[in-house]
């Protein structure tokens, strides 16, 4: 039987009951759009990010293209972010009218490089998207200060970090404004697409409200044009229900990847996440590195094994031909084009058994001593 990168099924029968109820009562009810489903959400999701406001939206993109309009991003402005993330990170500038830029991580979190940031700020610069990663935060204490010494603003990019910890703080809660992803696969997944806004002022937080239900204010005034990119309702009650497990699931995630840790430990060729000091991921993906010559025979080898690996962006942002335009050519990013050479994705997620994760690690062996 092959083991799943995910598997979805498996985690729905540990809470069947709760969820078919949650549906049934959508349905029962005929509340599909709004109302307290929504907003009920909204509140546990605030709090679970220690934030003061939650705005529910369509999408994980949705939620990045209303945070950059709710700064004011405008055309002739420019969004500095990395090129190792999702399309949606960096898609949503040009809806803006604005142009983005791409930027090197850090070699062991492979989120953000302040050095790199600092480095490539110019005077259009308005935003700065970092992206944690694989859910690791990325070092947001020196991105937060260059970003404030110069009057920019730092939006969180945190699809997939939903619960990870910063020296302490939520991701999602560090910077005025973030973004999260509920898309199925996510930590926190919904029942088809979703995503949030987390904020900490209440008026930012009611302009992205307005202009996610068409710039509505009251019913039939709309002060601005806006978008359909509101929450729908049975995703939100999907997503009430999931929201209190979340951290037993990060927990069980951690001990996933401590398990693989144990294992791999003394696999030369291969090199496991690194957790930064400040950090306690959630572990979205277990993300390891091997030499780029042998990647493709080694992830091969691992599916027709029945492990059901993965490659995340192994073509980077900047090299894509939706970015020729960029003009930056192979070379431009080293540590960003390293990463995407030598990443595989390995099976992660909580309902992941101790000889699931054994049968994974041991067939990773095999493949590397296969040649």
């Amino acid at each position: 039987m092959s083991i799943p990168l995910v598997d979805l099924k498996a985690q729905y029968l540990t809470i069947k009951d709760e969820i078919d109820a949650a549906i049934a009562e959508i349905v029962t009810n005929t509340s599909f759009i709004g109302g307290k489903p929504v907003s009920d959400f909204e509140a546990a999701f605030a709090a679970f990010c220690e934030v003061k406001c939650a705005v529910g939206v369509a999408s994980g993109t949705a939620a990045l293209h209303l945070a950059l309009c709710a700064t004011d991003v405008k055309p002739g402005d420019e969004v500095l972010t990395v090129s190792q993330t999702f399309i949606a990170t960096a898609e949503v500038a040009p809806l803006c009218g604005a142009s983005v830029r791409m930027i090197d991580i850090d070699p062991q979190t492979y989120c953000m490089d302040p050095a790199a940031l600092e480095a490539a700020i110019s005077e259009k610069t308005r935003a700065i998207i970092p992206v944690h990663l694989y859910g690791h935060p990325a070092d947001m204490d020196p991105i937060m200060r260059i970003a404030a010494s110069r009057g920019i603003t730092v939006i969180e990019d945190a699809a997939q970090s939903h619960g990870a910890r910063y020296r302490g703080r939520r991701v999602g809660s560090i910077a005025p404004i973030a973004t999260f992803s509920f898309y199925p696969g996510k930590n926190l997944g919904a029942y088809g697409d979703a995503g949030a806004v987390t904020l900490q002022d209440e008026e930012t937080a009611q302009r992205v409200t307005m202009l996610s239900n068409h710039g509505r204010w009251q019913k039939y005034k709309h002060l601005v044009e806006g978008f359909n990119y509101r929450l729908d309702a049975l995703q939100a009650a999907v997503l009430s229900v999931k929201l209190k497990y979340l951290n037993e699931w990060s927990e069980k995630r951690r001990r996933v990847a401590a398990r693989y840790d144990e294992l791999l430990a003394d696999v030369e060729e291969v090199t496991r996440p690194h957790v930064a000091d400040y950090a306690e991921p959630v572990y979205h993906l277990y993300v390891i590195q091997v030499p780029p010559e042998r990647r493709e025979a080694i992830t091969e080898y691992l599916r027709e094994h029945g492990v059901m690996a993965q490659l995340h962006y192994p073509i980077p942002l900047h090299l894509q031909p939706a970015y020729e335009h960029l003009g930056m050519k192979p070379g431009a990013l080293p540590v960003t084009e390293s990463l995407a050479a030598r990443c595989i994705s390995m099976p992660v997620f909580p309902e992941l058994r101790p000889e699931q994760i054994e049968t994974v690690a041991q067939t990773l062996k095999d493949a590397l001593a296969a040649g």
